[in-house]
């Protein structure tokens, strides 16, 4: 506006002796050097936010890649646990290199910054396991991309990892109001297992509510899965929900959880609710109180609504098929969604092959302690 008004503006003559010499220097006046520095200011600031798309566009493409290539164990993609911008270590100092992480909290010695080829033991060989496939199921709400650390290290270390997303979670597109069973909610895992080979077999992973979807899957295709691990997650009974599970809790252990849920009425206040909301202001709290502040920025815009009624559901369990899978469990004692008194009582109640500790680990392992939670699914793997 300021440069318009100077074009219309009615031109009068400079009376100073020497005008010509000093706008030859400097064509910029007194009146438009405000705007030469406005501009300068956007262009920077246009530069700056050009440079963060690009940055978040080379992410993306990193993990398309990565998700492409999700079915090659031996020539998988080197996927980086960090989208930030990195500089060679040969170009500069050790002083001005970047750090490698983002958060904060001092690092546990129960979780080490470890490279790959260290966590894996070299000595380990595939041919001598049952199977180096792991198929990871998130839990309520959560969704495939909870486990990108995980899919990582394993990749990187030479397992096949396939990580799902059920109906209505993650990038699945259904409507997490209109899922009405189990079955439904667990289709495409059960779908995956079918299409498995004859002989083919797996490790599955479940956490939280994950755990109740591999104990159904378990019951279909024992024949189909070499072991089960339980990361903080339902190991129900038969004949028990989830709900019944959660209904376990001491008295006031629940009270977080309680204030965290907000449920979905989609078919009228009058039936019962069709999903379940968590309320974002009691997240970090609820599932992510030892976790990076990045990772709980992640989950915030990408956590979807739990659907009810595969919680309410009882799982029937027989020792004819899911008895015959081995079951390994992993507590959490940092939890306050599956308090660790909670998780020993059902481990009392149903108790696995063997139960693995992961010091100083929240509900969400895979974020508050990914090195240590790999080394335990190596581990477990590697067991005879």
């Amino acid at each position: 506006m300021g440069n318009l008004c100077t074009c219309f503006s009615p031109k009068t003559p400079v009376k100073t002796k020497k005008p010509t010499k000093r706008l030859q220097g400097n064509p910029q006046t007194a009146p438009n050097s405000s705007n030469r520095w406005t501009r300068i200011r956007s262009t920077r600031k246009d530069n700056h936010d050009d440079l963060i798309h690009e940055q978040a566009l080379a992410a993306a493409i990193l993990f398309r890649q990565h998700q492409q290539q999700n079915g090659s164990a031996s020539g998988s993609f080197p996927f980086d646990r960090s989208v930030s911008l990195r500089h060679p270590n040969g170009s500069g100092s050790k002083k001005t290199q970047l750090p490698r992480s983002s958060s904060s909290r001092a690092r546990s010695l129960t979780d080490p910054l470890l490279q790959p080829h260290q966590l894996v033991n070299q000595d380990i060989k595939f041919d001598d396991l049952e199977t180096n496939h792991l198929v990871l199921v998130h839990g309520g709400g959560f969704g495939a991309w909870c486990w990108y650390k995980t899919i990582a290290l394993l990749e990187e270390g030479g397992f096949k990892v396939t990580a799902v997303d059920l109906t209505g979670s993650g990038i699945h597109s259904f409507d997490t109001n209109g899922i009405t069973s189990l079955s439904q909610y667990v289709k495409p895992l059960t779908d995956f297992l079918d299409k498995l080979a004859d002989g083919e077999k797996t490790i599955l992973v479940g956490h939280d509510f994950g755990g109740a979807c591999i104990s159904y899957a378990m019951e279909l295709f024992p024949h189909k899965v070499s072991k089960a691990i339980f990361v903080a997650a339902a190991m129900l009974t038969n004949g028990q929900s989830t709900l019944d599970m959660f209904s376990q809790k001491a008295a006031g252990s629940s009270d977080l959880m309680q204030q965290a849920q907000i449920f979905v009425y989609a078919n009228g206040n009058n039936n019962p609710p069709t999903a379940i909301n968590l309320d974002k202001s009691i997240l970090r709290d609820l599932l992510f109180n030892q976790s990076p502040g990045k990772d709980v920025a992640l989950a915030s815009v990408s956590i979807r609504p739990i659907p009810f009624a595969p919680v309410l559901e009882k799982l029937s369990l027989s020792d004819l098929k899911y008895g015959t899978v081995r079951r390994f469990y992993i507590e959490t004692p940092e939890d306050n969604a599956i308090p660790i008194t909670l998780q020993e009582s059902m481990i009392k109640s149903s108790p696995p092959e063997k139960v693995f500790r992961l010091k100083g680990a929240d509900h969400s392992p895979f974020f508050s302690k990914p090195q240590a939670l790999h080394k335990l699914l190596v581990e477990i793997s590697k067991i005879p």
